[in-house]
């Protein structure tokens, strides 16, 4: 009996076992999930045929090392140059008060979308702004207009006035959305009875002025703090080589070197102000301008650096000062889009020269011209520009446009923060680019796909890359 119960146990249990074969066939093993692939990359677009406008993209996009043979745009934030001031409009006479006309509520709306900081705005960090009125105000005028033959040396008549309805009311509701925003403003006239012409278009600054005019310039800014607004740097003269605008004045590199040297400089010593002193503020065709002014061994030391615009010349001048000058600091101070441009061939030339251009040449700011105006491009003084398409068209109460101005700048100033460090990214064919490193740790590229064909490239960054497209005429930000 022993033995067959232990025969019977045996047979059971080479059923049981794992190597037998009459057990049935082996479970179908659980199949692994799909690994679910991050996004690691925000991507921004706009067409230049406006079918798509800044709108973030759903596209998934991850870094990886497979290879493939597209190009490479690397970036590398071990090399790093400017530290940047901030990407804007100048916000003329005109643009205050054409934004002035909107109803109240779309008017608090709009100005949250232009200087807010949350997803839904575009983040303007700097302005421009007049002393006096530029040639897109309604007349000309200064803070201290007097009677022909009439002089004011003590300057008992200065008053900002003309602006109180518009503009300075609307920068303290600017300053109130962002404390932080930096504002540069420059004359496009002194006062008509400092002049050698008494007029507003062209003459120059007659020299027993100087020191008066000194003290305008202080006036200006110490009053301009007492209503809350910080100036934060000015250029002496809007565009000194084209004394033919209305307002305007010629003021060539020698004198602006003597009006800075012994009387501008030393007139904010004296009253403790740290606004900063930019010379030029014009063209890049005429380098030589800044350069003299900084070569000036007893001005140097008051200008903080130089001022440009590009309806002359090639960005690269900015390079030139900075090389001749590598402790001086660099700004695009104004480039306007024209009634007559494309919203396409404006947005390409646009983000290649001010935007991309300006950063790899060691500028700290990017702005555009005015930021707004209404459907006939008013208000414009009698002979100032009828042509400049401001970033906003103002068309009734409670209607506004966004135009291509808008684009171009928010595709930095919406993510490229001020106190962002540019970083080196190397230009591949028709890709131009550049590349920061905000504040808080984040990587920025913005492209622009300057060729006539769609284009597949990778960003590269640490050894691993994106793969992504730009149609042609496109422009991308990338963040991650």
């Amino acid at each position: 009996m022993k033995f067959l119960f232990v025969l019977t146990l045996t047979l059971l249990m080479s059923k049981c076992s794992p190597s037998g074969d009459t057990v049935g066939p082996a479970p179908t093993p659980t199949p692994n999930p799909p690994v679910a692939v991050t996004n690691e990359m925000d991507f921004w677009l706009t067409k230049g045929n406006q079918s798509v406008v800044l709108q973030k993209q759903t596209s998934i996009l991850a870094f990886g090392t497979t290879y493939n043979n597209y190009a490479n745009i690397e970036v590398d934030d071990a090399k790093t140059f400017q530290t940047i001031d901030g990407f804007g409009y100048t916000l003329t006479g005109g643009s205050a008060q054409v934004i002035n006309q909107l109803n109240a509520q779309k008017r608090q709306e709009l100005l949250k979308e232009l200087f807010g900081t949350n997803d839904n705005s575009i983040a303007i960090s700097y302005l421009r702004i007049s002393i006096g009125a530029s040639d897109l105000n309604a007349t000309p005028f200064t803070y201290n207009d007097l009677p022909s033959g009439q002089t004011d040396v003590n300057l008992d008549n200065f008053s900002l006035a003309p602006d109180k309805t518009d503009l300075i009311p609307m920068l303290k509701e600017i300053v109130a959305i962002n404390p932080n925003i930096k504002i540069m403003a420059t004359p496009w006239s002194p006062p008509v009875w400092m002049k050698d012409n008494n007029g507003f278009v062209g003459g120059s600054l007659k020299p027993e002025y100087y020191a008066v005019y000194a003290k305008y310039f202080v006036k200006y800014i110490q009053t301009m703090k007492a209503e809350g607004i910080t100036i934060d740097a000015i250029t002496p003269q809007n565009e000194p080589l084209h004394p033919g605008n209305n307002p305007s004045m010629l003021m060539i590199a020698l004198h602006q070197a003597d009006f800075i040297k012994n009387h501008l400089g030393p007139a904010f010593k004296a009253a403790n102000l740290t606004t900063k002193i930019v010379a030029y503020d014009h063209n890049c065709n005429k380098p030589e301008y800044p350069i003299a002014v900084l070569n000036d061994p007893a001005a140097n030391p008051y200008v903080d650096g130089s001022a440009f615009h590009l309806y002359e010349g090639d960005i690269s001048a900015l390079t030139t000062v900075h090389n001749a000058f590598p402790n001086k600091n660099i700004y695009f101070t104004e480039q306007y889009t024209s009634s007559t441009g494309t919203f396409e061939g404006d947005l390409k030339w646009h983000v290649k020269n001010v935007i991309i251009g300006s950063m790899r040449n060691w500028s700290k700011t990017a702005l555009e011209w005015n930021l707004a105006n209404d459907a006939s491009f008013g208000p414009n003084t009698p002979g100032g520009c009828t042509t400049c398409k401001g970033a906003l068209t103002i068309n009734s109460s409670d209607s506004f446009t966004r135009n291509v101005g808008y684009y171009i700048i928010a595709h930095a100033s919406k993510f490229v923060p001020a106190n962002s460090v540019r970083i080196a990214s190397n230009l591949s064919g028709n890709l131009n680019n550049v590349a920061f490193k905000t504040p808080n740790g984040k990587k920025v590229l913005i492209v622009e796909n300057d060729g006539n064909t769609s284009e597949i490239f990778n960003i590269k960054y640490n050894g691993t890359w994106v793969t992504t497209s730009l149609e042609a005429g496109s422009v991308g930000t990338y963040i991650w």
